[in-house]
């Protein structure tokens, strides 16, 4: 039986389907940017003292033609390596910061790549904000992936200079889940070290995960790093988290990504009903 045919440069059927897959999604990241159908959800990141919110990560969606939410987890893989992802991170930064603008308790986490560093639009958002709203962008907090930073670690640790001289903290995001050795760890001085919601599931119960944990939360305090337990999804493994020493605890047990914080007035009806013909709060975490 003859099959359908194989695009040229590719493998198998499989890539094919895959490949398929991916321009679709290409398409339906385009069409949103440019309808300007992105939006934040905000998660909350609390204190495992008990002391409130230390701060609130801006998760970037987007809406497709029909309304419905788009989380990270369905599109970011196909355009993290392309000038889409990069836009992305554009109107991440951009929102981010109007957020921060229009609430000035508020302090905020948005994700960035490394390539963002590089790609001229972006830092220029950044810079402009540097120095037209100084005040706001020190509550600024970026957040890094543990592999993106270690695709050009040179590069990231000028930045972060730059930018910490500015008042912007820094977050190395799913530490544990890449390859940063301790000499990078080092130099790179994060604020803030989110370790990878692998390590946190029932880790009340697994004692892998709680040795791999307690050598996590050692290696942070070493180098003065705030800790923050990513995923965190039951009463008990935030037990054991804050009790094991961690700083802050983030996950749907605490407090899922929501379009209307406590923080934010109500907004206009029409974001609501956005909200709502995608089902909710978006069920993952980037």
């Amino acid at each position: 039986m003859r099959g359908r045919p194989v695009e040229a440069g590719l493998a198998s059927p499989l890539e094919a389907a895959i490949a398929e897959r991916d321009r679709g999604t290409l398409a339906m990241v385009r069409a949103a940017l440019a309808r300007g159908d992105a939006v934040l959800a905000f998660q909350p990141v609390l204190r495992a003292d008990g002391g409130g919110v230390a701060f609130y990560e801006g998760l970037i969606r987007i809406l497709d033609e029909t309304g419905r939410v788009i989380p990270a987890r369905d599109f970011i893989g196909a355009v993290e390596d392309l000038d889409l992802g990069r836009q992305i991170d554009c109107v991440a930064l951009r929102l981010g910061l109007q957020a921060l603008q229009e609430h000035p308790g508020l302090r905020l986490s948005v994700n960035m790549s490394a390539r963002s560093v590089g790609y001229p639009e972006w830092m220029q958002i950044l810079r402009r904000a540097t120095r037209q709203e100084p005040a706001t962008v020190r509550r600024l907090i970026l957040e890094i992936t543990e592999t993106s930073a270690m695709l050009m670690p040179e590069l990231v640790k000028v930045f972060m200079a730059e930018m910490r001289d500015k008042g912007i903290l820094f977050a190395l995001d799913d530490f544990g889940a890449g390859q940063t050795s301790f000499r990078h760890l080092r130099h790179f001085s994060f604020d803030i070290v989110k370790i990878d919601g692998d390590f946190t599931r029932a880790v009340d119960a697994d004692p892998d995960n709680q040795v791999l944990y307690e050598a996590l939360i050692g290696l942070a305090r070493h180098f003065d790093m705030l800790t923050v337990a990513e995923a965190v999804e039951s009463p008990e493994e935030a037990r054991w988290l804050t009790a094991a020493g961690i700083g802050c605890l983030q996950g749907f047990h605490l407090g899922v990504p929501v379009f209307d914080p406590p923080w934010r007035a109500r907004p206009a009806e029409h974001r609501r009903k956005r909200a709502g013909r995608g089902g909710g709060a978006p069920q993952d975490r980037r």
